[in-house]
């Protein structure tokens, strides 16, 4: 019988936590680098780049790799020969180690769970409860697949109950594009099918956690049925030109997992769960010898990639900015973004509603006239930051408020990931205004472009308070232009076709 003693699993816990909220996993950092050298789209190309760049500073500056830091998904296996020293439940030291992981002073991680849902939503303030999954299983040691997956991809998920006669790569197909940019592509797809509707979605998130090796799958020949299908799926969706960040390109998805359950002969429940492009994971044994040890990866198994700056990039100053000006600015044009812009998410952009719902002005300092806002919600700073990463979150989360704010607060520029609404579109269009994309999956680059920053209103939101940024050559795309032209749109459409020519 192994003992296995509960500092170390509460610490082999947060050290995980840790090494994954900076560490990309080997596997993944190559498949990136390979659709890097391979993506034919510039702008796709640049996002690539900027990823894998943000992926090396944070594993020399053991900072996280993106600002969503995830809610923690845990799957346990439990040797029938295994006992601990405690009285504890999993869950209890499972949160014990998350909340000591979120909480290190070196290493800060942003605090994002929130609590009651459906109500009152209120953030727990150390990241826990964990998502935590157990199994019996034979065997003297403990098994443990740990996860820290963010909001932007889990949000992308989708299920299905299918006909056992229907083609999941036909809904597979026809289910991505709606899934949009948010998830941050290029990444990994989980498809679980079969068991019940619950089960395949947990086949497909613990699929995910398996290591990244479709080219050589592809290289060497599929083996059997279900390799057939993970290729076919994977040259299906990479033929619907989504591309990096969803500006049109090659690669859409490095890897596609599947699992399967039996299931009922009436059946076919299928469950597709993406991975972003900060992909955190990894696994270790406990055999009651001590705490897991995590060995970090060599700086130089990292690419050395560097992003020029051309012809059509150009230097903004947003203090003072005008229509007209914004009016000369094209879709798919690279800007560097200099000057004040504040920050605002879903809390607080509801709360702007109330005080317009009520009558009411806006707090002071709150002041959106002729400016640009930022759709972040950042890690707190560490030793000498000014903030710590801040990468964009999803954009279409706040199409419900953009009338508002482009009507009532006077909001001239957006800027955040991935693709808007068409109704946002029209809106931007109507008032002669722009959105810009940030590269999701590169928040702690982005940082390194903010020289100021300060609460401005809504402190006791925490990471959804509004913040006021100063910063120097942010870089941004355009993504609708003043006119209404959608790279989102645009970009993956022609792609679709280049595609299409090339495999033609």
């Amino acid at each position: 019988m192994t003992t296995l003693k509960k500092t170390d699993f509460i610490e082999s816990i947060a050290d995980s936590l840790q090494y994954i909220s900076c560490y990309h996993p080997l596997d993944f950092v190559k498949a990136m680098h390979a659709a890097y050298k391979k993506e034919k789209n510039k702008a796709a190309k640049d996002a690539i780049g900027q990823i894998l760049i943000n992926s090396k500073m944070s594993a020399i500056g053991k900072r996280p790799i993106c600002q969503d830091t995830g809610i923690v998904n845990v799957f346990i296996k439990i040797g029938t020969d295994c006992k601990f020293d405690t009285t504890d439940s999993i869950q209890q030291m499972v949160d014990e180690g998350v909340r000591l992981a979120y909480s290190n002073k070196d290493n800060t991680l942003r605090k994002s769970v929130v609590a009651n849902p459906a109500t009152d939503r209120k953030n727990t303030k150390d990241n826990t409860p964990a998502v935590v999954y157990t199994e019996i299983v034979p065997g003297n040691t403990l098994e443990v697949h740990i996860a820290a997956k963010g909001g932007g991809s889990e949000n992308k998920s989708k299920v299905a109950m299918l006909n056992p006669s229907d083609s999941i790569v036909e809904w597979v197909k026809k289910t991505v594009p709606a899934m949009g940019a948010g998830w941050c592509p290029p990444g990994i797809i989980g498809i679980g099918v079969g068991g019940t509707i619950d089960k395949a979605v947990l086949l497909a998130k613990e699929s995910l956690m398996q290591p990244v090796d479709m080219q050589e799958l592809i290289e060497r020949g599929p083996a059997n049925k279900l390799e057939e299908l993970r290729v076919e799926i994977y040259n299906a969706i990479n033929g619907l030109g989504i591309g990096a960040q969803g500006l049109g390109g090659l690669t859409t998805v490095l890897d596609v997992k599947i699992a399967e359950y039996p299931t009922h002969a009436a059946s076919l429940p299928v469950a597709m769960i993406p991975n972003c492009a900060a992909a955190r994971h990894t696994h270790f044994k406990l055999d009651g010898s001590g705490p897991a040890k995590l060995t970090p990866p060599k700086i130089d198994e990292w690419p050395d990639i560097s992003l020029a700056a051309g012809d059509d990039v150009k230097r903004v100053f947003l203090d003072g900015i005008t229509k007209e000006e914004i009016a000369t600015w094209k879709a798919g044009q690279t800007l560097l973004l200099n000057g004040k812009i504040l920050t605002g998410r879903d809390a607080a952009h509801k709360r702007i509603q109330q005080f317009y719902n009520e009558g009411k002005p806006l707090l002071e300092g709150v002041d959106f006239n002729g400016r640009f806002i930022y759709y972040v919600g950042p890690v707190d700073p560490v030793r000498d930051e000014v903030v710590g990463p801040a990468g964009p979150t999803t954009s279409t989360r706040m199409d419900k408020f953009t009338g508002m704010m482009l009507e009532k607060a006077g909001l001239i520029g957006m800027i955040g990931k991935s693709e808007r609404g068409d109704a946002t579109i029209e809106l931007i269009k109507k008032h002669k205004t722009v959105y810009c994309m940030a590269v999701g999956g590169a928040a702690y680059l982005v940082s390194k472009a903010i020289k100021k920053s300060r609460v401005v209103a809504f402190g006791d939101l925490g990471m959804e308070a509004i913040y006021e940024f100063e910063v120097e050559d942010m870089p941004v795309t355009v993504a609708v232009d003043s006119s209404g032209e959608a790279v989102h749109k645009t970009g993956p459409a022609f792609w679709q076709k280049e595609i299409a020519k090339m495999q033609g």
